[in-house]
C-alpha cells in the first residue's frame, strides 16, 4: 500500500519548517507554493533560499505549484498561508481536499473587515471540516533546525487534536492538546500586536522595565477579549498566550518585533512593513482587535494606542504619554 503523505500549503519560512520537521518525523511531504519559480528553486537546491536560508529540506519533500497535486492522496492538510489569505486559499483548494482528512491551521491572525478567527472562517466555507490549530512559541528558524519546541495542538474533535499531537510530537517537539479553539488562536494573533509593541519601546531606548510592563498588560488585554469572545482565561496563561508572547516581545527572529524597532526609531511603519520583506501579522491584527474591543465593549488601551501608532493618528511617544498619563486605578 502507498503510503500516504502530509500536504502542507504555504511556502514561506514556517511552512518550510513544519515540512522539515515532518519530513525529519519520517512522512512523505507535499510542499505547496504559489510561486512556481520560488518552488523550482527549492526542487533543484534542496532549500528555501528567501525564507529561511541554510536550512537543508530532506528527500522526503517533494514541491509543487499545483494544489490539486498536493493535496491528492494527503491523509492530512496543514494549512501554513497569511491569515489575510487563508479564506482565498481554502476556497481555492477545497475541491481538492480529500474527504475527512483534518485541516491543520498554523496561521495566526484574525481575518480585517469579517474579524473571524481562522476556525470560524474555515466552518463558514465547509461546516464539517476536522479542524484543528495548531500554535504556540515557535520560531520557524529553531524548529527547522530541530532545537527543542512546545506546542499546543487544539480542536474541538478530541480524537482530530490527538492526531494533530502524534503527528508532530519527536525528540524536540512536544505537542499538547487543547478543546479551547478560539482562546488559542486569539492568543497567537493577538501577541503579535504586542510583539509591535515591545519593538517599538525597543526603538525608542525604552528599557527591560518598559517591556515587562507592556507584556504584562498586554497579556490582560488579550484574556480580557478572549474571555468576552468564548475563550478560556487560562488558555491565555498557557503556550499559545504567555507562552508566545515571551518568543514573539523578545527575539529577533520575531518579524513584528523587529517592524517595531524600526517604527519606534522612527521610520513610517507602511516603509517598516516593506522592509521587514515578510507578512507582519500584527499591524493587520492591531485594526481587527481595535474594532473587536469596541463591538464588544473591552477596555484595551495598549492595542488602540498601537493601532493609531499604525494609522498615524498619533506618533510612538505621544502614545506612551497617553498611556502612562491614564486614570489611576486597581490592578486587574
Amino acid at each position: 500500500m502507498k503510503e500516504r503523505k502530509i500536504a502542507v500549503l504555504g511556502a514561506g519560512s514556517w511552512g518550510t519548517a513544519l515540512a522539515i520537521s515532518l519530513e525529519r518525523n519520517g512522512r512523505k511531504v507535499s510542499l505547496w507554493g504559489r510561486s512556481s519559480r520560488a518552488i523550482d528553486e527549492m526542487r533543484s537546491t534542496g532549500e528555501n533560499k528567501k525564507y529561511l536560508p541554510g536550512a537543508v529540506i530532506g528527500p522526503g519533500v517533494t514541491f509543487t505549484d499545483d494544489a490539486e497535486e498536493a493535496l491528492d492522496g494527503a491523509e492530512a492538510a496543514v494549512y501554513v498561508v497569511p491569515a489575510q489569505a487563508f479564506r482565498s486559499c481554502l476556497e481555492d483548494t477545497l475541491a481538492y481536499l480529500p474527504a475527512g482528512i483534518p485541516l491543520i491551521n498554523c496561521a495566526k491572525g484574525i481575518e480585517r473587515g469579517t474579524h473571524l478567527c481562522i476556525s470560524q472562517i474555515a466552518e463558514q466555507i465547509s461546516p464539517d471540516l476536522r479542524f484543528a490549530v495548531l500554535s504556540g512559541p515557535s520560531h520557524a528558524e529553531e524548529v527547522a533546525k530541530g532545537l527543542p519546541t512546545t506546542l499546543i495542538a487544539a480542536s474541538r474533535d478530541g480524537e482530530t487534536a490527538s492526531y494533530v499531537q502524534d503527528l508532530f510530537m519527536s525528540d524536540s517537539m512536544r505537542v499538547y492538546t487543547s478543546f479551547d479553539v478560539i482562546g488559542t488562536e486569539l492568543g497567537g494573533a493577538l501577541k503579535n500586536i504586542i510583539a509591535l509593541g515591545a519593538g517599538i519601546s525597543d526603538g525608542m531606548g525604552y528599557g527591560d522595565n518598559a517591556k515587562a510592563a507592556l507584556m504584562t498588560r498586554g497579556l490582560t488585554e488579550m484574556a480580557r477579549l478572549g474571555v468576552e469572545m468564548g475563550a478560556d482565561r487560562s488558555t491565555f496563561m498557557g503556550l499559545s498566550g504567555v507562552g508566545d508572547l515571551i518568543v514573539t516581545c523578545t527575539s529577533m527572529h520575531s518579524r513584528n518585533r523587529r517592524c517595531g524597532i524600526m517604527i519606534g526609531e522612527g521610520m513610517d511603519p507602511q516603509e517598516a512593513t516593506e522592509k521587514v520583506g515578510m507578512v507582519v501579522e500584527g499591524m493587520y491584527t492591531a485594526e481587527a482587535a481595535y474594532e473587536l474591543a469596541a463591538a464588544h465593549g473591552v477596555e484595551m488601551p495598549i492595542t488602540e494606542q498601537l493601532y493609531r501608532v499604525i494609522r498615524r493618528d498619533v506618533t510612538a511617544a505621544e502614545a506612551v504619554r497617553i498611556l502612562m498619563g491614564r486614570e489611576k486605578k486597581h490592578e486587574d
